[in-house]
């Protein structure tokens, strides 16, 4: 009997990640339910921290697409999608001809994708890349309620409003929380993938909310990654 689950995984190539937290992390949640806080942090079913992987997805997205732009590659402009590939509505037509490469079409579909696209998907182009949430390696009852106070400011007067006091909920600050995921790449990515993703990783410095007031500051741990020459230097090209 074939068992589709393992085919899955055999053909499927994983890296295991770590966010370590150098401050207190601010990962806002829908709701107050059980808690203070006008902004509690978001956490798994038992209780666990997390980094929804839609977010960490999202910001390792507009890293690559700043280092490809500082490349000179042609990119496209998410997250709208009428400007995303393979609409790019309002491009002109001497940037829209840029496109028109035989590097930036998929097998199976006459139409033109972006490099990013084709690593991190867009309406008409499913994700080569797969993402598991980032989730705190600390069991829950090691991890007391910290509440940081706010206050709304007004950014025309350049003073606090009145009455408009909040309390956010973190992490414990300075305790080197590690937060533990997966990148999961399917077997079609591109070869330029890897290196892309090492060298913007090396470009986020802080995740979640509050972030100019000190807040979701890290550093990464990951295994050395073995990368051919040439696929460095294709880059470049």
């Amino acid at each position: 009997m074939i068992q589709l689950q393992n085919l899955r995984q055999n053909s499927t190539e994983s890296l295991s990640i770590t966010a370590v937290i150098d401050s207190a992390l601010c990962v806002g949640a829908g709701g107050t339910s059980g808690t203070l806080a006008d902004k509690p942090i978001v956490r798994t079913a038992t209780g666990k921290l997390l980094i929804p992987a839609s977010q960490f997805k999202g910001r390792l997205r507009h890293e690559c697409e700043k280092i490809a732009r500082g490349l000179h590659w042609k990119i496209c402009e998410s997250p709208n999608p009428q400007t995303m590939c393979p609409q790019r509505a309002k491009f002109p037509e001497n940037e829209e001809i840029k496109f028109h490469r035989p590097d930036y079409q998929v097998e199976g579909d006459e139409r033109y994708h972006c490099l990013i696209c084709q690593i991190f998907g867009n309406p008409a182009l499913p994700s080569r890349l797969l993402f598991d949430d980032l989730i705190c390696n600390e069991k829950a009852e090691n991890l007391p309620e910290v509440l940081r106070p706010g206050v709304t400011i007004n950014r025309r007067r350049r003073t606090s409003e009145d009455q408009k006091l909040f309390l956010l909920e973190t992490s414990p600050a300075n305790i080197q929380l590690e937060f533990s995921s997966h990148i999961h790449f399917l077997p079609d990515c591109p070869a330029y993938t890897k290196p892309l993703l090492f060298a913007a990783l090396h470009h986020i410095h802080a995740l979640g909310g509050s972030k100019s007031g000190g807040l979701g500051w890290l550093h990464w741990k990951f295994p050395d990654l073995k990368i051919d020459d040439n696929v460095w230097n294709a880059l470049k090209t």
